[in-house]
């Protein structure tokens, strides 16, 4: 464990358990929230300022009184965490949901040099040491590419948090841990855009910007690289001229706000080649300047979920009726977002015909929007053990005779 830096917290860890929601836990939550947004040059990662938003003290108590049941509740005891490397404030999210839930928490941070991981250090390491409790319960780490530090981290775990592709996590599933140990994966997912183009017509210039900033939000932040953020936009009532009006919007607010880099641009262009060669569903190919690609393809197939672009690269195609996902949805399938449509009726689709996709329905800019059911997971819950108590064959029973 030579190998092994520690950013924030304890490096004796203490892994003894706290209830779900204290009054600890989310007063810490709050004044993280708070220093951040009293940093104007922290502020400036839209991403922070969204964590910032998230764990304010008014959603963590609206998260508090939803939960319930936290009174008969324990966290699980330490949880491991492995961040994903392509997301830079994942890691507080995966914390967060876990000290929540009443855990100790030992973090592996991303190995890519993000700004807003040293940022974030530097906010936990100012506010930790107000919270003794939580801070001899608390570890980030770093450590280089180390299946037998990973190992030893695993043993000591009561639970596991493991973002990554499907390749890490079988990997991280291999090694050994408590015959108690609960895992939580978060695996590779797909995800779509569905908006009814009739809709689109009936925007005046104001709300069509908005929902261009609002789609350019679900994707262009990430580069199309987070798993929720779509790489396909389906139509209904598929206008022609409101499609283009939808892009045209799309590519002007990607042109005044994406820092386009070279070797994107690259990739796009050689994606575009090659699935004019290679993909025999494509109908046509579009390149709205190197800030917009568009693939329109003729048909929904199996396997769609591995058709993918990034940093503005999408596919589209237009939908006769929405059922016409039944055929290829599976479990790789993460989230939909919509706009003008009704999504109950799309969530009751989805019940009715047992998909075994799609775990989330959100409007057209909520795509990013994490929170503590993800991935079809009730983090809190999964990550605390219930307490149960019958109460109907008590003592008293005996003595009232």
């Amino acid at each position: 464990m030579k190998n092994v830096e520690y950013l924030t917290g304890s490096e004796n860890i203490v892994t003894t358990p706290m209830q779900p929601f204290s009054s600890e836990i989310c007063d810490f939550m709050n004044e993280i929230s708070l220093l951040i947004m009293k940093s104007a040059q922290i502020r400036t990662y839209t991403d922070i300022s969204a964590l910032a938003f998230w764990c304010r003290k008014a959603n963590i108590q609206k998260l508090k009184t939803e939960f319930k049941d936290n009174g008969d509740r324990l966290g699980r005891g330490l949880c491991f965490h492995i961040a994903p490397s392509n997301v830079p404030i994942n890691f507080a999210f995966s914390y967060f949901f876990s000290l929540l839930a009443g855990n100790a928490n030992i973090v592996r941070l991303p190995t890519k040099k993000f700004p807003q991981v040293d940022c974030l250090c530097e906010v936990f390491n100012n506010v930790l040491p107000h919270y003794p409790n939580i801070k001899a319960r608390t570890a980030f780490v770093k450590y280089p590419a180390n299946n037998d530090i990973t190992a030893e981290f695993c043993k000591m775990a009561d639970a596991r948090m493991i973002w990554g592709g499907d390749s890490t996590i079988i990997s991280v599933k291999s090694l050994e841990t408590k015959p108690r140990c609960v895992d939580i994966t978060f695996s590779d997912r797909y995800s779509v855009c569905i908006i009814d183009a009739n809709k689109i017509l009936e925007l005046d210039n104001d709300n069509l910007a908005r929902l261009s900033k609002d789609f350019y939000n679900d994707t262009y932040l990430m580069d199309q690289n987070a798993c929720s953020s779509p790489q396909l936009v389906l139509w209904l009532n598929a206008n022609p001229r409101a499609r283009d009006i939808f892009w045209n919007a799309v590519y002007e607010t990607a042109g005044k706000n994406y820092e386009l880099q070279d070797a994107i641009s690259v990739d796009k262009y050689v994606k575009i080649c090659q699935d004019a060669v290679n993909l025999n569903i494509v109908k046509t190919t579009q390149r709205i300047s190197n800030f917009l690609y568009l693939t329109e393809i003729n048909g929904l197939i199996p396997g769609m979920e591995n058709i993918r672009g990034k940093g503005g690269y999408f596919y589209e195609y237009c939908l006769k009726d929405i059922r016409e996902l039944l055929e290829v949805i599976n479990e790789k399938y993460q989230t939909v977002t919509y706009f003008g449509i009704n999504p109950n009726k799309l969530r009751q689709i989805i019940i009715e015909n047992n998909l075994p996709g799609i775990d989330r329905i959100v409007p057209v800019g909520k795509a990013l929007d994490i929170n503590v059911i993800w991935d079809g997971h009730d983090l809190v819950r999964e990550l605390s053990r219930q307490i149960s108590v019958d109460y109907k064959t008590s003592e008293k029973v005996y003595f009232s005779r």
